[in-house]
């Protein structure tokens, strides 16, 4: 009896050596998958290094440049990389069509060209299974300013004395956001003196000490700031734009429509002493419409929506620009 006693003993330890190993192979593998996810879905960029300052412009620009450049960046599903910039089509109700396309219909194209950035434009979910094949909101990003640079780069080098505009919906609106932050920083891909305004509509990345939201009254901020430090599977939640709009506050302008959690988003939600009030304003969000509704929603006594306002405030700063000389 006690060489069997014995025996079973020796076999349950073996037993359990067995599933501890099983235990911490499944632990490893686990933890493996998930740094591979990571790596997959993608980490926030860091800046690129500004482009070092060139002579001093010239008296006239080639004929073929417009006066003013406006930068239209769409929002999440709303572009597309193959997109055609001046006529883009990859989604007919994309929100910055009725901005963008009165403006073409307002001004020639030497007076204002209308590029509308494309991008992948997409916003991965990091917990569907099997994965939805969409690009995370971290590469999206990532790609959206990418082009956005590139654009005002390259059209600043040909033409050194156009003006820009910029504008952008959404995740259109924290690129477009952040490039003119790194402008009115200094580290942009053109000086500040070249930029007439910036139009953010539905910023994720929405500060309301950054710059003036136009419309009703916003108690929160953007849902980067609201979530800061908050790091998901290709999903980074950057907080405040260091610094905000730096040389360009002044021509920076933000549109938010109450309870649209993108924008109007609970602050400093993740903060223990707050978990209690930001869990009371998720009854706003839940189908909620909100962030949909910019074409209609209305921003001033006169009826005005957003989109209209935007158009009207951009085409009267394309009105005000200077004209350059041309060769």
């Amino acid at each position: 009896m006690s060489v069997s006693g014995r025996g079973t003993r020796k076999s349950g330890s073996r037993g359990r050596r067995r599933s501890g190993i099983v235990v911490v192979a499944i632990l490893i593998l686990v933890l493996l998958l998930l740094a591979i996810w990571y790596l997959l879905a993608g980490r926030v960029p860091p800046p690129t290094p500004p482009t070092p300052p060139g002579p001093l412009p010239p008296s006239a620009q080639p004929a073929h440049c417009p006066d003013v450049q406006v930068i239209s960046v769409p929002g999440t599903w709303e572009s597309s990389a193959t997109d055609d910039p001046h006529d883009p089509s990859s989604n007919p109700a994309s929100l910055m069509l009725n901005v963008s396309r009165p403006l073409q219909e307002m001004f020639s194209p030497q007076r204002a060209d209308v590029y509308t950035v494309p991008y992948v434009a997409q916003f991965s979910n990091p917990v569907a299974f099997p994965p939805d094949g969409q690009e995370s909101y971290n590469n999206s990003r990532a790609a959206g300013t990418a082009a956005t640079m590139d654009v005002i780069e390259r059209r600043h080098a040909e033409c050194p004395l156009t003006t820009y505009l910029l504008t952008g919906f959404s995740q259109g609106a924290v690129i477009a956001g952040d490039v003119a932050a790194r402008i009115g920083a200094g580290d942009g891909p053109v000086s500040s003196e070249l930029v007439l305004g910036v139009g953010l509509i539905a910023d994720g990345r929405r500060d309301p000490a950054a710059a003036p939201t136009i419309g009703p009254p916003v108690v929160g901020v953007g849902a980067e700031l609201s979530l800061d430090g908050l790091k998901l599977p290709g999903i980074t939640m950057t907080g405040a734009r260091p610094g905000g709009f730096g040389s360009l506050t002044d021509r920076v302008v933000q549109i938010c429509a109450p309870s649209d959690g993108i924008c109007d988003a609970p602050v400093e939600a993740l903060k223990p002493g707050n978990w209690l009030s930001s869990a009371a304003r998720l009854g706003e969000y839940y189908n909620n419409p909100a962030h949909a509704q910019y074409n209609s929603f209305v921003v001033d006594g006169n009826g005005t929506t957003a989109t209209q306002w935007v158009t009207n405030w951009a085409a009267g700063k394309i009105d005000e620009a200077p004209t350059p000389a041309h060769e």
